[in-house]
Order: C-alpha cells, then sequence, then structure tokens
C-alpha cells in the first residue's frame, strides 16, 4: 500500500498563466454532465498521457498525471463545497501497461493498493483545484504502443461528480523547440527572421503538427499563412486584460522520430512602433481537434488568406500524446528602443463645509510605446495623491492605500493626508485611467491644492525611466477654486505642484532600488533578464480593474484559474510569478 496526499494548489486566484495560456499535449477532458437538481463537480485531466517505453537497462522514466475537480459555483464570495470528499482510480485498465505511484511532493491522504487508488480530502473550492499529482511509468514488459485508461470518480454527499477517464499509452512522440538566437534590442519597425525548428525525439510520428505562437501587445507577424488562424491583434479589446495575441498554424505531414524540421520559410516577427518590453512563445504540438480546441480557449478566431506555412526535414535517423511536454516550447524576451508619455490627470470641485465632491483624477499613456511588465508582473508606475487642505477623503480606488504626509506606511487608513495607488503590470498606448476620489469639505479653505502625479514605483527615484517628459507627470486637484484653474498635465511644468510629492519622496532613502524577475519596474529602464528560455517563462494577466489598469488591493497579480491554467502548469506552460513589495515602495 502507497500513501499520498491530494494537493488543493490551483484555485481561481493561483491560475493566472491561461493569459499566455499554452496548453501542453494533453488537454483537458471531462465527463458528461449529471443531473441538475444536485451540484455538479466536474473531475478532470489530461485526456491522454504517454510513458516512455520500459527500458532494457535502468529504471523507466516518470511521467506526470494531474487531477483536476471544477466547482462551478457562481457565487464569486463562496467558499465551494464544505464536507468530505472521496477521490477513487481504477487502474485495472492499466495493468501491464503503465504503474502509478506517488508524486515525490505528496503526503499521506491518499491509499493506492493492487487496482485502486483512493484519496481522501475536505471541500473543494470554487474554481478550478487540483485533486492529486501522480507519476506514470511504462510496466516491465509491456510493448510500445500498448495503451490503457485511468477512471476517475468522486463521491460526497449531497454532490454529483462527473467520472473522468485519462488513456495512458507507451511511447509516443516527443516534440522538442529549438532555442532560437534572436536579437534582443531592437528599434521600432526592427523585423527578426524566425526559422521555427524542432525534433521528434520520442518513439512514433507526429501526425500533423500545431504550431502555437503567442506574442505581446508590441509585436507583430506581418504574414497571414493559410494554414493559420488568429485571433487578432494583441490588446486590441479594451477588456483584454492580457494584450497578447495568438496564431495557430496546423501543418499536416508525418514527423518521423528522430527527424528535425524547420519551416519552409523563416517566420517575420515585427517590433511596432508601440513596442517597449516584449515576449514571443513559440510551441509546437501534435496536431488534433482537441488541442486546436484547446490553444483556441473559446476566443474568436479567423484564418489567414496568405500562402501555408510548411515544415520542411532537415535531418532524420528514422522513420499520440507527447513523452515529455515540458521541452515543447521556447520563449524569446525583447527591448525595443522606445517611449511613453505618462500625463497626470487633475481636476476642480466645489462644496461646502460638511458636503462631499468627487474627484475624478487619473493619468493618461499618450504613448508611442505600451508599457508592460509582463516577465516580472510588477507595476509600471504609481499614482501618488496629497489630499488638499480642509478636506478628507472618505471614499477610494480599492487599488488605492493611504499613506503618511511623506508616503510611509500608516496602519490607519481613515483620513489619510496622500494614497499611493499602484498601476497593473501593463498600461497600453492611449489608455485613460480614471481613479476617482470622494471628499468631504471639513474647511472652506480657497484654492485648496492637492498634488496628483503619476511616478515610478519606488518613491526614492520617482521618475519614469521609459518617460521623456516628466513635466507632465504632476497635476493638481483644486477644491473651492477662486477662478479657472489649470490642473492637469501641462507640459511647461505649469500644472501642479509636484515638489510636495517630490520633496517627500526624495526623502525616502528607504525604499528599494528597483528591477527584478526579467524586467524592471525601478529605475534602469532596462530588461533585466532579456533572454529565452525553455519553458519556464510566460505570462500571467494584468490584475486590473473598472479603474482601468489598476491592481486590486492586495497587491498581487490576480491569475486566472482555468483548464487551461492547470493543464499548462502541469504540462509546461508558463506562469510568472509575481514579487511584490508595497510596503519598501509607498
Amino acid at each position: 500500500m502507497t500513501r499520498l496526499s491530494p494537493r488543493t494548489a490551483l484555485r481561481r486566484a493561483a491560475g493566472g498563466l491561461a493569459a499566455a495560456g499554452l496548453l501542453a499535449a494533453g488537454s483537458l477532458a471531462v465527463g458528461a454532465p449529471a443531473r441538475a437538481d444536485t451540484p455538479v463537480l466536474t473531475l478532470g485531466g489530461p485526456a491522454e498521457t504517454a510513458v516512455h517505453p520500459y527500458p532494457e537497462t535502468g529504471s523507466p522514466q516518470k511521467s506526470s498525471l494531474g487531477l483536476t475537480v471544477h466547482n462551478p459555483d457562481p457565487d464569486e464570495e463562496s467558499m465551494g463545497y464544505e464536507g468530505e470528499v472521496t477521490y477513487t482510480l481504477d487502474l485495472s485498465g492499466i495493468a501491464g501497461v503503465a504503474e502509478l505511484t506517488p508524486a515525490e511532493d505528496t503526503g499521506a491522504d491518499c491509499e493506492i493498493t493492487g487496482a485502486t487508488a483512493v484519496c481522501h480530502d475536505w471541500g473543494v473550492y470554487t474554481g478550478l483545484s487540483s485533486i492529486a499529482d501522480f507519476d506514470l511509468a511504462a510496466a516491465k514488459g509491456s510493448e510500445d504502443g500498448a495503451s490503457g485508461t485511468i477512471e476517475v470518480t468522486g463521491s460526497a454527499d449531497g454532490v454529483t461528480f462527473t467520472p473522468f477517464s485519462t488513456k495512458v499509452t507507451v511511447g509516443g512522440p516527443d516534440l522538442v523547440m529549438k532555442r532560437l538566437p534572436f536579437e534582443q534590442q531592437l528599434r521600432p519597425g526592427d523585423v527578426q527572421a524566425a526559422p521555427i525548428t524542432f525534433t521528434n525525439k520520442g518513439t512514433t510520428a507526429a501526425d500533423g503538427v500545431l504550431l502555437t505562437l503567442k506574442y505581446s501587445r508590441g509585436l507583430d507577424l506581418p504574414q497571414r499563412y493559410a494554414n493559420c488562424e488568429y485571433n487578432g491583434e494583441a490588446g486590441e479589446d479594451p477588456f483584454d486584460d492580457f494584450v497578447w495575441a495568438t496564431a495557430l498554424c496546423s501543418v499536416p505531414g508525418s514527423y518521423e522520430p528522430g527527424a528535425t524540421y524547420t519551416l519552409g520559410e523563416p517566420l517575420p516577427v515585427k517590433a511596432t512602433e508601440r513596442a517597449f518590453y516584449d515576449t514571443f512563445i513559440y510551441r509546437i504540438d501534435e496536431d488534433s481537434a482537441a488541442q486546436r480546441s484547446a490553444q483556441r480557449a473559446g476566443a474568436p478566431f479567423s484564418r489567414g488568406t496568405g500562402s501555408a506555412l510548411t515544415m520542411k526535414k532537415v535531418t532524420s535517423s528514422a522513420r499520440g500524446a507527447d513523452l515529455n511536454p515540458w521541452d515543447n516550447q521556447q520563449e524569446a524576451d525583447f527591448r525595443t528602443e522606445n517611449t511613453a508619455n505618462f500625463v497626470a490627470v487633475g481636476d476642480t470641485a466645489d462644496g461646502a463645509v460638511g458636503e462631499t465632491v468627487t474627484a475624478d483624477l487619473g493619468f493618461r499613456n499618450d504613448g508611442p510605446a505600451w508599457i508592460g511588465y509582463i516577465r516580472s508582473g510588477e507595476p509600471v508606475a504609481a499614482f501618488d495623491f496629497t489630499v488638499p487642505e480642509g478636506a478628507v477623503v472618505t471614499r477610494k480606488p480599492d487599488s488605492c492605500q493611504g499613506v503618511t504626509a511623506e508616503g510611509k506606511y500608516r496602519e490607519d487608513q481613515n483620513g489619510a493626508p496622500r494614497y499611493v495607488c499602484e498601476a497593473s503590470m501593463t498600461v497600453r498606448d492611449g489608455a485613460e485611467i480614471s481613479l476617482p476620489f470622494d471628499l468631504r469639505i471639513t474647511e472652506r479653505v480657497p484654492d485648496a491644492e492637492g498634488a496628483v502625479r503619476i511616478r515610478n514605483t519606488w518613491l526614492s527615484d520617482p521618475a519614469l525611466p521609459f518617460d521623456p517628459k516628466p513635466a507632465d507627470n504632476t497635476a493638481r486637484l483644486v477644491l473651492n477654486g477662486s477662478g479657472s484653474a489649470d490642473t492637469g498635465g501641462a507640459t511647461d511644468g505649469s500644472a501642479g505642484t509636484g515638489g510636495s510629492t517630490e520633496g517627500s519622496a526624495g526623502g525616502d532613502t528607504g525604499a528599494g532600488t528597483g528591477g527584478q524577475d526579467g524586467q524592471t519596474s525601478g529605475t534602469s529602464g532596462t530588461s533585466a533578464g532579456a533572454g529565452s528560455s525553455g519553458s519556464t517563462g510566460g505570462a500571467s494577466g494584468s490584475a486590473s480593474t473598472d479603474t482601468g489598469g489598476f491592481l486590486a488591493s492586495t497587491g498581487s497579480v490576480a491569475l486566472m484559474a482555468t483548464a487551461a491554467a492547470v493543464i499548462a502548469l502541469a504540462a509546461g506552460g508558463v506562469l510568472y510569478a509575481t514579487t511584490r513589495r508595497r510596503a519598501e515602495r509607498v
């Protein structure tokens, strides 16, 4: 008997890589719907898992199998189902084909006895959760091509589970993407050739391949191939927080084991006029309807009208599911020599003592570049607002926190003299961000001014490294003005009193120095980690709210927990870790 522990790791707030969203070899499969009179929870995982053939010498290589459960509870405040849950795996279908064992990082909540594994757990979170992770290896004496099925069921009081099954096959293709030597310091308009190349290191041929290309807002693929489908321009949808575009190219043919293949003609990749920090992801999988559907993830796609994208064999030494999905993908980061002009927006308001007025503050990006720290997940800027004399803030955006007059941490959020709001990890070119504040007039002070500023997140170095026009980074909120007031973003420096913000910021030597994890929101303005990686990078989405690109008050990048997220994580998908250092910045 073997014991292991299920992991309920990937909840809705912990699966945000679906932004980059690259599914690996196995697409998520679920069972048929059950009765509608009880809560229905759906079991899932990869539709197919391949294992390496049993070796002549040594121990067999292991493949991973992660099982999931989806609770579609529509109540966003709900903690999900609460009660004892049992998951049962029938392993009789893989007898003589493969053996299932606990993954190394599991503990003691499941029992594997003979041809049955039983996992006990408590509760099912709303959204998608992990049940348990297992290792699969070919059984001794199994033959290449042998296959069987694992059946998964669940049970709990008052709940119906849809069953799930996954096919396990010995042998298969193993598509390995070659890393390309891109030039990573670019200028707008630069076009690079991408001779995408891969090798099948598996034991069987791949029946057609699916090339998945994802690229951030500052990049473009000028060619629109007839056998590719595209989901539009990166970030053209104002509600698309993830500023990614995707191209899916199906190339028919038999791609033999031991052979290397490359594009018939290199693929052009262009840095557009709005490029700044950008990422290009290229992935290869065996083609199938399920794989294409999984990569589309419900988004609309349109087919190209140009010539067909083709593959040709480079070398060959020999004549299902991928044996190692972790090496199917490569990525490249680009830093384009470009700028973006962030302009602070102030306001005016009038009110009698005791009245509450609303000030519509914010900023806009006049471009030409979009700014996105999609590798690190760091906010691109901070919005800094000093409250005018004679007023108290009674309502603030969720993304903002009250600080002291010097910009230091403040425990009591009521009646703060100053507020700092961290922007999201992406701000598009042309974006206009609104941050409304409600203020109660406590004393009528004519021409009371509050400082409004868009600045770097590091208080000790407030200049935006990408902005060549710092004069319009400041504006004013004027309460009970005696005449017309020019409150925002003047390029001659007359708008705003930025000195009060500058002074307090400059005195704070305890703030961090900025820059980490591949891209920086600090002072250098360079991409510290511009480089290609196997399949360890990716992108998470921006956690913007209705404030137009500002983070939720928790300060962490919200990640979508979807089927795509779990499969991507389990089989080599991408996840950008987000290191938040709010206390140091503000």
